[in-house]
């Protein structure tokens, strides 16, 4: 099938590179059998792509699930994918299928893969290895034959290292890698969703679709879309209802657009070859601890009166004759008088260097500045509302 053929019949609008490759990528492991892995940012679009792979392939006419992982409690998650038997935990009153065994021979899609729990993700290798798995409360081993198809919008190797996620399994759905792009990757297409979701909005209730003159488009183009598609898309069915008038410039579309606040956070640079998205949070924080202890260390050296010429931040301090430094003792906001040539005992700083107890301590304070406003606080602390949401229950934060 031709990619336009492909784009026209899934309705997915846009010609940059990234989206082509996507898109032929899943166009030849569909007839295929192989394991797929979907990765991007939320509200990219990946559940389109395991449409297009259930579509292509040869279970085009069997059953296709599509299972959000990170919304199904812990406690019944296996119920839900390998179904249970009759009274093996509190409320089980009747045997019940899962997914594995009323889907077989089709396709189930796993979003969210990376927050299924550790037990939950061993029966889920024994399944893609052996076909076999076994309901909750049965010694009886069944067979399946199900095509998984799965995606996360997180960095499943940050989740490996630090034991959230097991290896083998990462390796077995990476079969085949798909990475759908975010629209800040793609951002010539950005004007031409726009424009779609205008006229279906048109459409939809008999009136007259807006348009953007040249400097409004610009405007559009360069607006990070954190909720990427999903994010356009109610942006222009906002425009659409709210706007005075029929061709919208860049000063009235910029009353639609939220507030960007400037990240603050310290930024790595470095090759972003793999297939992680953004720069990972968790080394942000370890450039922070790291220049938090060079601070550190520099004042230790004025405390104890023998720092040589150098720089702390951008100042420069250098001991010259009988003249006495003013300094400030770390604990204290008075000023010290340091003799250079007399000796000062060394007073001992106490450093936490736990990443957590600092990442923990950062959130707490992001929080209250906007109020408990989560949305804020992500975007301030350069994060996803999703990702902030975890890390309070993570690090039971109360609001």
């Amino acid at each position: 099938m031709e990619l336009q053929s492909l784009k026209n019949r899934f309705g997915i609008i846009g010609n940059s590179a990234a989206l082509n490759l996507a898109l032929e990528t899943a166009q030849q492991v569909a007839p295929t059998d192989l394991t797929v892995l979907i990765t991007g940012e939320s509200g990219t679009g990946k559940e389109i792509f395991s449409q297009i792979i259930h579509q292509l392939s040869t279970r085009k006419h069997n059953p296709f699930i599509a299972v959000n992982c990170g919304a199904i409690p812990e406690g019944t998650i296996d119920s839900e994918l390998f179904g249970h038997e009759k009274g093996s935990f509190t409320g089980a009153h009747e045997a019940r299928k899962g997914y594995f065994e009323t889907v077989n021979s089709g396709t189930i899609f796993l979003d969210e893969v990376g927050e299924l729990p550790i037990g939950t993700q061993a029966r889920l290798l024994r399944v893609l290895e052996t076909k076999e798995f076994i309901r909750v409360g049965s010694s009886k081993v069944m067979k399946t034959d199900v095509r998984v198809v799965a995606a996360t919008n997180v960095n499943l190797l940050d989740k490996i290292s630090v034991g959230k996620f097991r290896e083998d399994l990462y390796y077995r759905l990476n079969t085949v890698p798909i990475r759908v792009p975010s629209l800040r990757d793609r951002k010539e297409d950005i004007p031409v969703l726009f424009r779609k979701f205008c006229i279906d909005f048109g459409e939809r209730y008999r009136r007259d679709p807006i348009q953007l003159d040249d400097e409004a488009k610009n405007v559009l183009m360069n607006y990070s879309f954190n909720g990427n598609v999903r994010e356009l898309k109610n942006l222009s069915e906002q425009i659409s209802v709210l706007s005075k008038n029929k061709l919208v410039g860049a000063d009235e579309l910029k009353h639609f657009l939220p507030e960007q606040k400037e990240n603050r956070l310290p930024v790595l640079v470095g090759n972003n070859n793999d297939s992680q998205t953004g720069i990972n949070e968790r080394e942000i924080f370890y450039s922070m601890l790291i220049d938090m202890k060079k601070d550190l260390n520099a004042l230790k050296q004025i405390v104890a009166g023998g720092m040589p010429s150098g720089d702390l931040g951008s100042g420069h301090h250098e001991f010259q004759g009988q003249h006495s430094l003013p300094a400030f003792h770390p604990m204290s906001s008075q000023p010290v008088v340091i003799d250079p040539n007399k000796k000062v005992q060394e007073i001992p700083i106490e450093e936490s260097l736990s990443l957590a107890e600092k990442e923990k301590e950062i959130i707490i304070k992001a929080l209250k500045k906007h109020r408990g406003r989560r949305k804020e606080a992500s975007q301030e602390l350069g994060i996803s509302d999703r990702t902030l949401y975890r890390k309070i229950k993570e690090y039971n934060i109360s609001e």
